[in-house]
């Protein structure tokens, strides 16, 4: 499989990504630094086009909730598409405001079936708009979400089937909550449907809190843990399509020397999660 490889753009970065372009395959943009971008800032934008291939990522449209997402955020992301033609976008599944308030963040909502139905809707309403189809990123949560009546697993397979759309599977974010609240990560992963699975991303965090309120924060500002590359495996032994391998950093950023070995840590951890397939004919859900 065409496996491809690559990292998240943040200008601090790019320096280490124009040097070393033939060690990447793509970036990853987040979307929402340029709804409102200058001419400039898009043409700057789309020379990176030129160079190495683009992925559009969200983080403010809030889709998976029972609120309808935001018409003039969906059109800003409507427009980003059609100027920079990424190879694919991407958004959360998380709310970010209710009631008409912003609160800043991704925030697991309930898991219910309310929500189910509210990101089916958001989903089809937000590719209706954008004219793209996109992928669906699981998310990190400190608490579970109060209201819920299925599990995590159970309420993302719920929205993929509904909404038919794809799963950019964070798996850091896979880490973080089986820590948290007690699963395991791999059999979270085998019970994905792996024809489902689109894009990863792997990113690191940091324990917060003490003794028995210590918690797994999804900071994206440490290296890849050991135990999100041995997920990884898991994850190229399940997918049945290519990948697109995003390494996500987002401050106290280290050599770029360093990125680079941790993108090839992922080429061997996919080559050797695919192997293990063939060979063993894995066969997740």
């Amino acid at each position: 499989m065409n496996d491809r490889f690559g990292i998240s753009w943040r200008p601090e970065l790019a320096a280490g990504v124009f040097s070393n372009q033939h060690r990447l395959d793509v970036v990853e943009v987040i979307a929402d630094d340029y709804f409102d971008a200058s001419r400039k800032e898009i043409d700057a934008l789309r020379t990176l086009r030129t160079q190495l291939p683009i992925v559009l990522h969200g983080i403010k449209l809030g889709l998976a909730s029972a609120a309808e997402a935001d018409r003039t955020l969906l059109d800003k992301m409507a427009r980003l598409v059609d100027l920079v033609e990424p190879d694919f976008w991407s958004e959360h599944l998380a709310f970010v405001r209710g009631g008409g308030i912003e609160i800043g963040h991704l925030a697991a909502p309930p898991r219910c079936s309310s929500t189910v139905d509210g990101a089916r809707r958001n989903i089809r309403s937000a590719e209706s708009v954008v004219g793209a189809k996109l992928l669906m990123e699981n998310i990190a949560t400190l608490i579970d979400p109060p209201g819920s009546d299925r599990s995590e697993l159970e309420w993302i397979c719920e929205i993929l089937a509904a909404s038919r759309c794809d799963l950019l599977l964070d798996l850091h974010n896979v880490h973080a909550n089986s820590q948290n609240f007690g699963f395991d990560a791999a059999d979270f992963i085998r019970r994905v449907p792996g024809k489902s699975i689109a894009a990863i991303h792997i990113a690191g965090g940091r324990w917060i809190g003490r003794a028995a309120q210590k918690r797994l924060l999804d900071d994206h500002l440490h290296d890849v843990p050991d135990a999100v590359f041995d997920l990884l495996e898991v994850a190229a032994e399940c997918a049945t399509r290519p990948l697109t391998v995003i390494l996500e950093r987002d401050g106290h950023y280290p050599p770029f020397d360093d990125l680079l070995g941790e993108l090839e840590r992922a080429r061997t951890a996919v080559a050797k999660g695919r192997r293990m397939r063939e060979v063993l004919n894995v066969t997740c859900v």
